[in-house]
Protein backbone atom coordinates (compact mmCIF):
# COMPACT_ATOMS: atom_id res chain seq x y z
CA UNK A 1 0.00 0.00 0.00
CA UNK A 2 1.62 3.63 -0.37
CA UNK A 3 0.38 7.02 -1.86
CA UNK A 4 -0.43 9.05 -4.78
CA UNK A 5 1.13 12.39 -5.02
CA UNK A 6 -1.60 14.87 -4.68
CA UNK A 7 -0.32 17.07 -6.89
CA UNK A 8 1.64 14.81 -9.91
CA UNK A 9 0.38 11.65 -9.23
CA UNK A 10 4.17 9.72 -8.64
CA UNK A 11 3.36 6.45 -6.56
CA UNK A 12 5.02 6.71 -3.17
CA UNK A 13 6.00 3.62 -0.87
CA UNK A 14 4.51 5.70 2.01
CA UNK A 15 4.08 9.00 3.68
CA UNK A 16 7.26 9.80 4.74
CA UNK A 17 8.44 9.00 0.94
CA UNK A 18 5.05 11.51 -0.11
CA UNK A 19 6.17 14.20 2.58
CA UNK A 20 10.07 14.04 1.15
CA UNK A 21 8.93 13.75 -2.25
CA UNK A 22 6.13 16.97 -2.17
CA UNK A 23 8.99 18.97 -0.22
CA UNK A 24 12.38 18.68 -2.13
CA UNK A 25 9.89 19.00 -5.66
CA UNK A 26 9.02 22.26 -4.11
CA UNK A 27 12.29 23.15 -3.13
CA UNK A 28 13.89 22.37 -6.24
CA UNK A 29 11.45 25.05 -8.06
CA UNK A 30 8.50 23.38 -8.57
CA UNK A 31 5.62 25.64 -8.31
CA UNK A 32 2.87 23.46 -8.26
CA UNK A 33 4.31 21.13 -5.43
CA UNK A 34 4.81 24.46 -3.35
CA UNK A 35 1.62 25.86 -3.61
CA UNK A 36 -0.23 22.41 -2.70
CA UNK A 37 2.07 22.52 0.15
CA UNK A 38 1.47 25.86 1.12
CA UNK A 39 -2.09 25.56 1.08
CA UNK A 40 -2.41 22.13 2.45
CA UNK A 41 0.78 22.09 4.82
CA UNK A 42 1.32 25.79 5.70
CA UNK A 43 4.86 26.01 7.47
CA UNK A 44 5.61 22.59 5.74
CA UNK A 45 8.81 24.04 5.26
CA UNK A 46 9.69 24.01 9.26
CA UNK A 47 8.80 20.47 9.81
CA UNK A 48 10.44 17.00 10.45
CA UNK A 49 9.68 14.33 7.71
CA UNK A 50 7.29 12.74 10.32
CA UNK A 51 5.06 15.64 11.09
CA UNK A 52 5.30 16.38 7.67
CA UNK A 53 3.78 12.67 6.44
CA UNK A 54 1.17 13.12 8.95
CA UNK A 55 -0.29 16.31 7.63
CA UNK A 56 0.18 15.46 4.00
CA UNK A 57 -1.16 12.03 3.98
CA UNK A 58 -4.80 13.39 5.29
CA UNK A 59 -4.92 14.28 1.39
CA UNK A 60 -3.07 12.00 -0.24
CA UNK A 61 -5.32 8.70 -2.22
CA UNK A 62 -3.89 5.30 -0.98
CA UNK A 63 -3.42 2.77 -3.62
CA UNK A 64 -2.21 -0.59 -3.91
CA UNK A 65 1.28 -0.94 -5.70
CA UNK A 66 3.23 -3.89 -6.30
CA UNK A 67 6.54 -3.49 -4.19
CA UNK A 68 10.11 -4.35 -5.68
CA UNK A 69 12.49 -5.44 -3.18
CA UNK A 70 15.91 -4.13 -2.93
CA UNK A 71 17.80 -8.12 -3.04
CA UNK A 72 16.12 -8.70 -5.97
CA UNK A 73 17.44 -5.27 -8.16
CA UNK A 74 20.92 -6.24 -7.24
CA UNK A 75 21.62 -3.05 -5.18
CA UNK A 76 23.08 -2.91 -1.67
CA UNK A 77 22.35 0.21 0.44
CA UNK A 78 22.79 -1.34 3.79
CA UNK A 79 26.00 1.30 4.17
CA UNK A 80 24.44 4.08 3.36
CA UNK A 81 23.19 6.44 6.40
CA UNK A 82 20.23 8.95 6.42
CA UNK A 83 20.80 12.16 5.08
CA UNK A 84 24.45 11.00 2.69
CA UNK A 85 22.71 12.83 -0.03
CA UNK A 86 23.54 16.15 2.05
CA UNK A 87 26.35 15.43 3.79
CA UNK A 88 29.68 17.24 2.77
CA UNK A 89 31.55 13.85 3.35
CA UNK A 90 28.91 11.10 2.76
CA UNK A 91 29.89 7.75 4.18
CA UNK A 92 28.15 6.23 0.78
CA UNK A 93 30.09 3.80 -0.65
CA UNK A 94 29.24 5.09 -4.58
CA UNK A 95 31.92 8.01 -4.20
CA UNK A 96 32.38 9.33 -7.11
CA UNK A 97 36.17 10.97 -8.36
CA UNK A 98 36.04 14.49 -9.39
CA UNK A 99 36.60 14.17 -12.71
CA UNK A 100 33.15 12.17 -12.42
CA UNK A 101 31.02 14.97 -11.25
CA UNK A 102 28.56 17.18 -13.27
CA UNK A 103 29.23 20.36 -14.37
CA UNK A 104 28.99 23.32 -11.84
CA UNK A 105 25.00 23.70 -10.93
CA UNK A 106 23.39 26.97 -11.99
CA UNK A 107 22.67 29.30 -9.15
CA UNK A 108 19.11 28.46 -9.04
CA UNK A 109 20.03 24.78 -8.81
CA UNK A 110 23.03 25.27 -6.17
CA UNK A 111 20.66 27.54 -4.08
CA UNK A 112 18.05 24.78 -3.87
CA UNK A 113 20.83 22.16 -2.83
CA UNK A 114 22.23 24.11 -0.23
CA UNK A 115 18.36 24.90 1.03
CA UNK A 116 17.70 21.02 0.94
CA UNK A 117 20.97 20.45 2.69
CA UNK A 118 20.10 23.03 5.32
CA UNK A 119 16.37 21.25 5.85
CA UNK A 120 18.39 17.79 6.07
CA UNK A 121 20.38 19.07 8.45
CA UNK A 122 17.92 20.84 10.75
CA UNK A 123 15.60 17.43 10.33
CA UNK A 124 18.72 14.91 11.41
CA UNK A 125 19.69 17.20 14.69
CA UNK A 126 15.58 17.24 14.99
CA UNK A 127 15.39 13.60 15.30
CA UNK A 128 18.43 12.60 17.13
CA UNK A 129 17.39 15.10 19.69
CA UNK A 130 13.96 13.19 19.76
CA UNK A 131 15.92 10.01 19.44
CA UNK A 132 18.37 11.01 22.28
Amino acid sequence: MGYVCPVCEAPQMDGKHLANHLAFTAILGNAEHEAWLDEHAPGWSAEGQKELAARVTEFAEEREYPQVFEDTTGHDHDDVRPGDLFDDEPSHAHHMEPAEQSPELDAKTQAAMEEAKRMAKEHRAKDEDENA
